[in-house]
């Protein structure tokens, strides 16, 4: 179970102290499937990176399956089943894209067949990208997929995404949204993706929406997302993505 108690993130600006997280009280129990929306720059990043450790809040605390992980590193909790992937994620050049895949996995090694199938699960033909080197050749939605994959072969108890469909075609977006179905159906993951897409945000358990840096509503997604709706209709404008 992921707790966030009285979150607070803050940092100095121009005009004295800038508020990006204020008071966080967030609570995802075990295998949900949990998805995080709201408007741009309300602070959803900032709360996955300072659930993974990429930023240190200025108070309030983060707790994993009981452990309080709110001043461990990112590594020490990497090691605690906490992962992340990044909207723009990193290049690795001279590293082959198994090489990756082998050290997401750990201690588990993978054999060949087990690459190409988390290959294939984020809509990636394996026998064009196993070998292949993690750097400019490769598009961002390439390098996007490949980060997702390795999170699968990791196998962590929480996956965090954010904003996992920015930069990949339509037919991937698909093959995307069946593995997070999947995952969720086998119950090997608690899911806590921040996303803007409707079709992300129909499959999920619960919806958390976060604007100016706090909860402004979290429930049941039958109850939120019609709420999201209604209210975005109403002043004429949404930041919701539409599914295809």
């Amino acid at each position: 179970m992921l707790e966030i108690k009285n979150l607070c993130f803050s940092v100095e600006g121009e005009n004295g102290k800038n508020e990006i997280l204020n008071d966080v009280n967030l609570t995802v129990e075990d295998h949900k499937f949990v998805v995080i929306t709201g408007p741009n720059g309300g602070g959803k990043t900032t709360l996955a990176k300072a659930i993974m450790g990429l930023v240190q809040p200025t108070s309030g605390q983060i707790l994993w399956n009981g452990t309080d992980i709110t001043h461990l590193s990112i590594t020490e909790r990497a090691r605690l089943g906490v992962s992340y992937g990044f909207q723009q994620p990193p290049r690795f050049k001279g590293m082959k894209v198994r090489d990756l895949l082998a050290l997401a996995a750990g201690n588990d090694p993978l054999t060949r067949t087990e690459e190409c199938q988390y290959l294939n699960k984020v809509g990636l033909c394996a026998g064009d990208y196993i070998d292949r080197d993690v750097d400019t050749s490769l598009s961002g939605g390439e390098v996007k997929r490949i980060e997702i994959a390795t999170i699968l072969a990791r196998k962590a108890g929480l996956m965090i995404f954010d904003e996992p469909e920015a930069g990949i075609d339509l037919w991937s977006f698909a093959k995307l949204t069946e593995t997070f179905r999947t995952i969720h159906d086998k119950q090997e993951s608690t899911l806590l993706i921040i996303s803007h897409q409707e079709r992300i945000l129909n499959q999920a358990d619960e919806i958390v929406m976060i604007a100016d840096g706090a909860v402004t509503c979290h429930g049941p997604k039958e109850e939120i997302f019609p709420t999201i709706l209604a209210n975005t209709a109403a002043v004429g404008c949404s930041f919701l993505e539409e599914g295809n």
